[in-house]
């Protein structure tokens, strides 16, 4: 073990990579506790996934009132979210208010990128490279580069050759996409697609949405948010919060103690409380019962009546037919929409099944089954290598020079998700192994925030200089993770979850599926003198 005294101070105790929710709140903490604290970020400004998804229609899925800080309660007083539902210029102006509010910026150096990071053993302290050619070095590096921010863009046969523009939805042009009049293509029908395809098709002169998988999506059933509501939730926003973090995906929804199994209710009842959840919108659907994300049997029934809500929306019978996914619910990420499946009613969208591929993009459009579909404007709404990727992007290198992507070569292994054995003094907020993308992210991302600032000050006082996961602790914690997803059926088909989207990437499902035992985990470690850990 090292001895702290000997070792020498690098001139800043933490580096915070990405100014996210997640890096925001990382340096407000660290600076609110008296740590020298730098934040980098390659975007232009704060916001994270939502200063890069400006597409059309970028809106989040979880309830405003919820997804926010609930670090200061005078911002949580203040702010007055407009929708129930906030679209991303909303967020993202909220991201700002908070950065300026509390000081952010001069503390974040944008524009900038970090390139490497390398764990120096003898002074046990990490040298950081940035875009910009310089070094530095800091006592911790604190990964904050988020779950979905590592796009991807398909390797399609053609591209170079494509006559007209294309975008992807995670690069939006700040000045936007004029649509008027144009043949427009959209490659994925994931959230992003569902999100953009409504709002394109109400101004383009044709849309052809290319399928290559059929994904549920739910009605959000936004709304202006209701001054009643909001005042009721803001006279005990603490009691609210303390609530929720016990609740699955630390979230207020429908499933409460007595909701029923899928079938021990009528079949009468059963489809009521589908209707009933249907027409509130939102995730009331799968939180109808109990058992829908458990149960093939539970979860048939609901993914049937889904089924049948899209061909009842739907107007032409085939193209109804291409929109009906045949997966298990919540194996693919499921949706919230605004007039998704009600845009294929339109004369001007047209719904092309590339189940079986797209042969290549020619100058003048998308090539499916000989077919070309002449366009002006391609987007790709094609995701991310998720997770992981973010990370895998940088040149991470811990001890003996031992590469991040190279440990996880077939698949990531963590403790908790906050730090990998064979890399000390690096955390990561919502890494993999954590609840991360399966929870109300900002809520969690501030758990992952507490518990980093408090293992710190914890250091700082008994004058250590490093802690790293233990590999004996870090084995059963990836067997845990495993064995919790295989009980639910999130991990039932090929999906993003477990990297199926990103060719060569090794399928493992990297998330811990109960949110409520996790946060206890956590607790119950930090407050056994950081067990799993090695502190020197």
């Amino acid at each position: 073990m090292s001895n702290a005294s000997t070792v020498s101070s690098p001139p800043l105790d933490v580096i915070v990579v990405g100014a996210g929710f997640a890096g925001m709140a990382m340096v407000r903490k660290l600076a609110e506790l008296g740590f020298t604290v730098r934040g980098f970020e390659r975007g232009s400004d704060v916001g994270g996934t939502w200063y890069w998804n400006r597409y059309p229609g970028a809106r989040c899925d979880a309830p405003s009132l919820q997804y926010s800080y609930q670090f200061s309660e005078d911002l949580q007083q203040d702010w007055h979210w407009q929708e129930n539902y906030a679209a991303q210029p909303e967020i993202l102006a909220y991201a700002r208010h908070v950065a300026d509010r509390f000081g952010l910026r001069q503390l974040i150096t944008f524009n900038t990128t970090v390139t490497q990071a390398v764990f120096d053993a003898a002074n046990v302290c990490w040298s950081v490279t940035l875009s910009s050619g310089e070094t530095l070095f800091t006592r911790y590096c604190i990964m904050a580069t988020g779950n979905l921010s590592d796009r991807l863009t398909p390797t399609i046969e053609g591209l170079a050759q494509f006559a007209g523009q294309w975008f992807h939805t995670a690069a939006w042009p700040v000045e936007g996409v004029d649509f008027a009049g144009k043949r427009v293509g959209v490659i994925g029908t994931g959230s992003s697609g569902i999100q953009a395809i409504p709002v394109i098709a109400a101004v383009a002169d044709q849309l052809s949405v290319f399928q290559r998988t059929a994904q549920y999506s739910i009605p959000a059933r936004n709304s202006r948010t209701d001054p009643t509501y909001e005042a009721q939730i803001k006279a005990d926003y603490p009691g609210f919060r303390r609530r929720n973090y016990g609740k699955p995906l630390a979230m207020d929804i429908n499933l409460k103690l007595g909701t029923p199994k899928t079938f021990e209710v009528s079949e009468d009842e059963r489809r009521e409380r589908y209707e009933r959840a249907w027409t509130e919108g939102g995730l009331a659907l799968p939180f109808s019962f109990r058992d829908a994300a458990t149960s093939l049997e539970a979860n048939a029934a609901m993914s049937q009546f889904i089924r049948d809500k899209i061909g009842q929306v739907v107007r032409d019978p085939a193209t109804a037919e291409l929109l009906k996914p045949k997966h298990v619910f919540g194996c693919k990420r499921p949706c919230l929409d605004t007039g998704y499946f009600e845009s294929y009613n339109r004369q001007n969208v047209a719904l092309v099944d590339c189940s079986g591929g797209i042969d290549c993009i020619t100058a003048e459009g998308v090539q499916v089954a000989g077919r070309v579909y002449p366009l002006d404007i391609l987007v790709f709404a094609t995701g991310f290598d998720a997770i992981t990727g973010s990370l895998n992007r940088i040149d991470i290198r811990g001890c003996d020079g031992l590469r991040l992507k190279d440990k996880w070569a077939d698949g990531p292994r963590t403790y908790l998700g906050l730090q990998t054995a064979g890399f000390p003094n690096l955390f990561m907020i919502s890494g993999p192994g954590s609840p991360s993308v399966l929870t109300n992210m900002i809520p969690t991302i501030e758990q992952h925030v507490n518990w980093i600032a408090d293992c710190l000050v914890h250091l700082r006082t008994a004058h250590l200089t490093r802690i790293e996961a233990r590999p004996e602790a870090e084995d059963p914690w990836v067997e845990t993770v495993r064995t919790l997803a295989e009980r639910t059926l999130w991990g039932a088909c090929d999906n993003w979850y477990v990297g199926a989207n990103v060719p060569g990437k090794p399928r493992v499902f990297t998330i811990y599926v109960d949110w409520v035992s996790y946060r206890e985990k956590c607790e119950a470690v930090a407050s056994r003198a950081y067990e799993g850990f090695a502190l020197a």
